[in-house]
């Protein structure tokens, strides 16, 4: 562990710093941010609160670093990716404590989905771009070959809820295509982003090629997607803040990703097998506690089979462990921070205005869970009915661990009700007739459907949502073009 950091067991003390130019430097206002594990509510580290003058500085190096970077082979790069993850693999159980920390997910989830996939996203891209053929166009009296450039500096901003995950994701195909990176991970959940930059000091990664900007929007955020330096600008985040962005980058014809928010439908008809397909729509309506952007926090299920799902669902939800994140045995456990807590609270209590009804959850603090928590975010999760699928509470994104039930009677009824949304990210369709599905998927307003499974993740195809759910798509060849500026030369022939 790099040097002013102490382990204590299980927690974190002292200070992080940035890494600007391969070495870890203090934020050049001196200041400092606090840094809280959720689920015990007790400060676990310092991290910079860092202004424009150490984004510029991360620029500067991140520029310098460029052209040695650009440089190199499609396979040398990827021979760095993969002693990334070499590394990565080797410490996976330090990456799922510190994203459990930090987070307030469940241990179990952190090293199955987290550190796993931060793993997976280096190896992927590897391969990606060893295996990437030549893009080339014949003419009866001409031969066109696509040459890949990188973009130059590009900003990477992530968010709370995958921190390592989404940050990899990124980091990974920007690389690929020869781009030096100023990165700036959430506020919320830095640990994960310092322990990569030590990962990539270690193995002696070039210095500049990545640097890590800690800090809040404002102060970090905005400085870096307004850069002139800066030509590229991926995004991971609300809605709102993801405007802002766009709105800052258009005008400097910035290169722009943005993956944003999602109010996604989970559909079951009449004829789902539910004890089947039960653990499958729970978690895709809970996992990693309802914060996810592409879990489905509305219901719609076929009237005839209504009040069976209803008391089936209700009873797996009530049958999830919560408790100590530590617990490989625990399926639950905190939300992010005490202000998310609130506004999760507060659609609560606003589906009780609107005339839901709570099934379960509901709770301030969950029943049952140990008083050491009690100063931690945690809510318990919550399935209501009763609403309007036009409710405030059906259609605002909560990201949290709150679902709402609806019934529907015909096909066309539930993509009405699916669509009725400004976001359309990702939902799934659960159902034994597989025409139907196919079907009713191509007509739902989204980016994504899965059919029969939720989550079910092939990193080669296109991700990435419409309407208010984001701009451009990532995964596979989709994320290298995003991240490379394409030639094309034509040799007119003899």
């Amino acid at each position: 562990v790099h040097g002013d950091r102490t382990f204590c067991g299980n927690s974190l003390m002292k200070r992080l710093n940035n890494f600007i130019g391969g070495e870890f430097v203090a934020p050049q206002n001196g200041k400092y941010l606090d840094d809280f594990a959720p689920a015990i509510g007790e400060k676990i580290a310092d991290i910079p609160d860092s202004d424009a003058s150490d984004v510029e500085a991360a620029v500067r190096a991140a520029k310098a670093a460029l052209p040695g970077w650009a440089s190199l082979t499609l396979a040398e790069r990827a021979d760095w990716l993969d002693r990334i993850a070499d590394v990565l693999t080797a410490q996976a159980q330090t990456v799922a404590e510190l994203e459990s920390l930090d987070t307030g997910k469940p241990f179990r989830t952190a090293r199955d989905v987290d550190a796993a996939r931060s793993i997976s996203n280096f190896r992927f891209f590897a391969d990606l771009i060893r295996n990437r053929k030549a893009e080339t166009y014949e003419m009866s009296d001409a031969h066109n070959y696509v040459v890949f450039k990188p973009v130059g500096v590009v900003g990477l901003i992530t968010p709370w809820n995958l921190p390592l995950y989404l940050l990899t994701w990124k980091i990974a195909p920007a690389l690929a295509m020869g781009n030096t990176i100023v990165a700036k991970p959430s506020e919320l959940t830095p640990l994960t982003a310092d322990f990569l930059a030590q990962v990539v000091q270690q193995i002696g990664l070039p210095a500049g090629v990545l640097n890590i900007v800690h800090g809040t929007g404002p102060s970090v955020g905005s400085p870096l997607v307004s850069h002139p330096d800066v030509p590229g600008i991926s995004f991971t985040g609300g809605t709102v803040t993801g405007a802002v962005v766009n709105s800052a980058a258009a005008p400097l014809f910035k290169k722009v990703s943005l993956e944003l928010g999602g109010k996604n439908a989970t559909i079951v008809f009449g004829d789902s097998d539910l004890d089947a397909i039960m653990a499958g729509v729970v978690r895709a309506s809970f996992a990693n506690q309802g914060q996810v952007c592409l879990c489905g926090s509305r219901i719609f299920v076929e009237q005839s089979i209504y009040a069976e799902f209803s008391r089936k669902f209700v009873a797996a939800v009530k049958a999830l462990k919560i408790g100590d994140p530590k617990d490989v045995t625990t399926d639950f456990a905190a939300v992010i921070s005490h202000q998310h807590k609130a506004k999760i609270l507060s659609y609560i209590d606003l589906a009780q205005q609107e005339g839901g009804t709570i099934l379960c959850g509901g709770a301030n603090f969950p029943e049952g869970l140990d008083p050491k928590f009690e100063k931690g975010s945690w809510v318990a999760p919550t399935v209501v009915e009763g609403l309007s699928h036009t409710s405030r509470t059906a259609t605002e994104e909560i990201f949290g661990p709150v679902v709402t039930l609806h019934s529907f009677e015909k096909e066309d009824e539930v993509i009405e009700y699916a669509n009725a949304v400004k976001y359309g990210l990702a939902g799934s369709v659960w159902t034994s007739d597989l025409d139907k599905a196919k079907r009713v998927a191509e007509r739902i307003e989204t980016g994504m459907i899965w059919v029969n499974c939720w989550l079910h993740r092939d990193l080669r195809v296109p991700f990435g949502g419409v309407k208010q759910s984001g701009v451009g798509r990532e995964g596979g060849h989709r994320s290298l073009e995003f991240f490379s500026e394409s030639q094309n030369i034509c040799l007119k022939l003899k």
